[in-house]
């Protein structure tokens, strides 16, 4: 087990992201502490993981407040003495920031997943940072997406807040390095597993006059595999990148683009 002894807490537990990390993290085994916005979503994955013979607490964050993020850190360390891993996998609904051109859209509109993204990654990072430097290790994690390193139409702000994230995750990692806590990132290319890709998906493929199957198809098609990375997968590499095995990567993106991306 690559994360035996872990202490790791999860934003956006409740989300097909976060709970598939979760499921990922316990088999490896973590002691899990899962949040999100709605209790009910996280109970249930937690419910799953605890059927398995896991470890797990819950509890109801709201990652944009720091008050919120900052309680429930103090009560992870209460009860388990330090945070070993931090996992950001908090998202915003699709509906009103993609799907248009950028000249149809609100500045607010624009500006929604930029703030979003950027603060309750910015928060959820710093807060945990504190906590790790006292312990001199840790590990900060987020997922972004191929849109940060890509040029695709119908967007908005959602790219740019990737790409942001991403930076964010650099100079973290190279403030952060040597009181030995690393900062990564994962980078998948879409999981139409997930309800919220299967948004993005209909949204981009309704723009399209498309279906949503020939715009999968389309993805896919852009990648060495000709197809798209699954969560599971995902959570494989996340385990892997959360885990002392991968002491050499920081201020790194890991990239599960299938080879659309050649970095």
């Amino acid at each position: 087990m690559l994360l035996k002894g872990k202490v790791a807490v999860i934003y956006g537990a409740g989300g097909g992201v976060g709970s598939a990390i979760a499921r990922a993290f316990a088999r490896d085994g973590a002691m899990l502490f899962l949040t999100g916005r709605h209790r009910t979503t996280v109970d249930k994955v937690a419910r799953e993981i605890l059927s398995a013979g896991g470890r797990v607490e819950t509890a109801e964050v709201d990652a944009l407040d720091e008050q919120s993020v900052d309680k429930h850190l103090q009560f992870v360390t209460g009860k388990a003495g330090r945070v070993d891993i931090s996992f950001h996998a908090v998202g915003i609904p699709n509906t009103a920031v993609q799907g248009r051109p950028m000249v149809d859209l609100a500045v607010e509109q624009f500006s929604l997943p930029i703030a979003t993204y950027t603060t309750s990654y910015f928060l959820t990072a710093r807060l945990a940072a504190r906590r790790m430097m006292k312990q001199k290790s840790g590990v900060i994690m987020t997922v972004t997406a191929v849109p940060s390193r890509s040029g695709i139409p119908m967007l908005g702000g959602f790219a740019p807040a990737q790409a942001a994230v991403e930076a964010l995750t650099r100079g973290l990692s190279a403030e952060l390095a040597p009181h030995r806590i690393r900062v990564v990132g994962l980078r998948p290319d879409g999981m139409p597993e997930t309800e919220t890709i299967k948004e993005v998906f209909g949204i981009h493929a309704k723009a399209m006059g498309i279906s949503w199957e020939q715009f999968h198809e389309l993805i896919a098609g852009k990648n060495h595999r000709r197809r798209l990375a699954t969560l599971e997968e995902m959570g494989n590499m996340a385990v892997f990148m959360a885990s002392d095995r991968a002491s050499a990567m920081t201020g790194s993106i890991l990239n599960l683009s299938m080879g659309m991306l050649d970095d």
